[in-house]
């Protein structure tokens, strides 16, 4: 590739950049007028406990660039044209030289007073030139059932509006989720304690289960041991993105073992033992 069959400094930069992908950061004409896309947008949001459990559609207010009503975006003022940049002549980029020992080294870098753009023009007085204004807006905001702590919703194209035709960006939704007092979660379970007397784990007995979907009857089995965990299924989570699918409930049975006892709920007690004793002893023989 001989030197001198470039007269401008960019058509060189260009062609050994060019199986690149194009210049880079390094500038490139490619980036004159070129569209910017939006940012995207963040919003934290705080959900109750069945909130985030069933889903739920909250109105949010968001705050995000939009494009500019005055100068339709173009960020110029009103009854103004744009002008070639006198900085640049029009190629968006620059060139600066510096002497090295291995000799000239040029390096083209955007220009500064056009932001590569190529143009200059009279700034719009609502925007300021930038061809966005901040403004606010309410959105409609669906949350999945099934949503916990720590995630994202992605609502597409609510975020900040592009320049130069760009496509705007996105919003994220952070999810926050408060505890509830008596029921935990664990992924698409749900874990609770209970606590029963020792005679009813013995003879077993029907309790009443606080649940997402309300107090539900849960059967405690004869002989139950203390820490068994009973399945309550399908009372759990309902998984996320998939219909007609949940976790299950699970329960920890507490046993509680009386301190106090009253004359007569020892003696009965003293007999319950010696007849289990009783027991021992006859089947031994």
């Amino acid at each position: 590739m001989d030197m001198g069959d470039f007269s401008n400094p960019f058509d060189l930069f260009e062609s050994l950049f060019e199986g690149m992908g194009g210049m880079g950061g390094m500038g490139g004409r490619a980036s004159r007028n070129r569209a910017v896309d939006g940012q995207d947008e963040y919003y934290n949001i705080v959900l109750n406990f069945k909130e985030a459990v069933f889903g739920v559609e909250k109105e949010i207010e968001i705050t995000r660039l939009e494009s500019c009503g005055t100068c339709d975006g173009s960020g110029a003022k009103p009854g103004t044209k744009p002008s070639k940049c006198s900085t640049c002549g029009g190629q968006g980029q620059v060139v600066s030289s510096a002497r090295t020992p291995l000799g000239v080294f040029q390096q083209v870098m955007t220009c500064s007073s056009c932001g590569g753009t190529g143009e200059t023009f009279s700034p719009c007085n609502t925007c300021s030139g930038d061809g966005r204004v901040r403004r606010t807006k309410r959105i409609s905001l669906k949350v999945p059932a099934g949503v916990d702590a720590g995630s994202r919703l992605r609502v597409r194209s609510e975020g900040n509006a592009g320049r130069r035709g760009g496509s705007p960006g996105d919003l994220f939704v952070i999810i926050e989720v408060m505890s509830d007092p008596v029921l935990k979660r664990d992924d698409t379970n749900i874990l609770y304690t209970c606590k029963v007397s020792y005679i009813d784990a013995i003879l077993g007995t029907t309790i009443k289960v606080p649940t997402v979907d309300g107090m539900v009857d849960l059967k405690i089995p004869a002989g139950t041991q203390p820490s068994t965990t009973l399945v309550m299924a399908k009372k759990g989570v309902p998984v996320l993105s998939k219909r007609n699918m949940r976790g299950d409930q699970l329960v920890r049975v507490q046993v509680e073992i009386p301190k106090r006892l009253s004359s007569e709920e020892k003696k009965l007690i003293e007999e319950l033992a010696d007849l289990s004793k009783g027991k021992t002893a006859t089947s031994r023989r």
